[in-house]
């Protein structure tokens, strides 16, 4: 599969890109059911493992379902780049089980004991308990600092060369403060130091990391790219082609391998991609601006808000602002529960990027693992709700909203 001059929009390689030979002319790429592949003779079997020669061994190596998706969200996240040879920017992508897996192998094969992580407050919860509580066990510390001052992180930097790894969601969870993705990769590479950018709540229609310089993008499939919460699901995607190759050893070790059945349905959904961010979009600027004059609400965290710290920025380096927000309630912890349970149409569930509207409490459920001062430093209080706006209509969305705020 290669990146076809002919896609003069994301739309069409979307749709178009996953299209292979893999299977008798089918219409759609054909899931491959199977644990292991079989070999002609001896030598085949030899040459595949020693790479002398290309083809399948196993499912947790490789599979064909899981190859056509890997390939397509590359496509997506290099699309429009090129290199100075005007070729299009090379790009592997490793799918995983999940995007916890998926983060594992990201920093399992990108740091060692003794390496510290740099980061920022206002993360997903299992990304902060992974970095803080699990990785500490293997003498890997990780270290908060307000990324939004480029100057201070490269003075930081400089001063701990322990620093091997910069890590940033942009927009973050659940603030959806934005980081400066292009001047801290200058910073980080002056220092020798990786970057990588989560990219979930974005996806690569909204902004592409690697525009900015960044090392590694990844994402939790399971959201937006997939969009319709039928299969679990994450992916890692790197621009050293060498050096994905090591990393790419740490995933099939680790063993998070993405199943073929998943990977079928996260195919069909990335072709809707362009499509579905639009509305949702669309939807969640209107929901924004309703939830930004209601009296019961104190503040909305919504980076396409010119209340937002990050407005600027976010229209800077992203297509829209996108469709996750969190919004606080005056009345604390019991509004956030009345609110939650009058809710008629929106869905309670802590999930986002799917077709109907979500709607969570992180303080009880995404963030529950952090230790209650962490939360609020990161601006997760009692009274704060996540929500993901979804394609319903977007007049019946803040009906409901309405009527659950009373």
């Amino acid at each position: 599969m290669n990146h076809h001059p002919i896609f003069s929009e994301m739309a069409s390689a979307a749709i178009h890109a996953a299209q292979s030979d893999l299977g008798q002319n089918a219409h759609l790429v054909p899931v491959y059911a199977t644990s292991t592949f079989t070999f002609d003779n001896a030598r085949q079997g030899m040459d595949r493992f020693s790479g002398a020669a290309p083809g399948y061994i196993y499912s947790r190596f490789g599979n064909p379902t899981v190859t056509v998706a890997e390939e397509l969200i590359a496509i997506l996240e290099g699309f429009g780049m090129v290199q100075d040879n005007g070729q299009p920017l090379p790009l592997k992508a490793i799918l995983h089980a999940s995007g916890q897996a998926a983060m594992a192998t990201l920093f399992l094969a990108n740091i060692a004991a003794g390496d510290t992580v740099l980061t920022h407050y206002s993360l997903y919860g299992g990304t902060h308990e992974f970095l803080f509580d699990f990785l500490p066990k293997f003498g890997v510390k990780a270290l908060i600092a307000d990324l939004h001052q480029p100057e201070s992180v490269a003075e930081l930097l400089q001063q701990d060369r322990s620093i091997k790894m910069i890590h940033i969601e942009s927009p973050a969870n659940p603030s959806m403060r934005c980081v400066d993705i292009a001047a801290i990769c200058k910073v980080a590479h002056d220092c020798g130091v990786k970057v990588s950018v989560d990219n979930t709540f974005a996806t690569p229609y909204l902004q592409q990391p690697f525009r900015y310089g960044a090392d590694f993008v990844f994402h939790s499939t399971t959201k937006f790219l997939n969009g319709h919460g039928t299969a679990i699901g994450g992916v890692l995607i790197g621009k050293d082609l060498p050096l994905m190759q090591k990393v790419n050893k740490t995933a099939k070790l680790l063993g998070g391998c993405a199943n073929p059945f998943d990977t079928f349905l996260l195919i069909q959904g990335v072709k809707t991609l362009e499509l579905r961010m639009k509305q949702h979009c669309s939807n969640a600027i209107q929901v924004a601006e309703f939830l930004h004059t209601h009296p019961a609400v104190s503040i909305v965290n919504f980076n396409g808000l010119p209340s937002h710290p990050d407005y600027e920025l976010s229209a800077r380096q992203m297509r829209h602002p996108g469709a996750v927000m969190s919004f606080e309630l005056k009345d604390g912890f019991e509004a956030a529960v009345r609110f939650i349970d009058r809710l008629q149409m929106c869905l309670r569930a802590v999930s986002v990027g799917t077709l109907d509207t979500l709607v969570s409490h992180p303080a009880s459920m995404t963030h529950s693992g952090m230790k209650k001062e962490d939360r609020e430093k990161a601006g997760i209080s009692d009274g704060l709700i996540r929500m993901s706006v979804g394609l319903e209509s977007v007049g019946d969305i803040i009906r409901d909203l309405e009527q659950a705020l009373i």
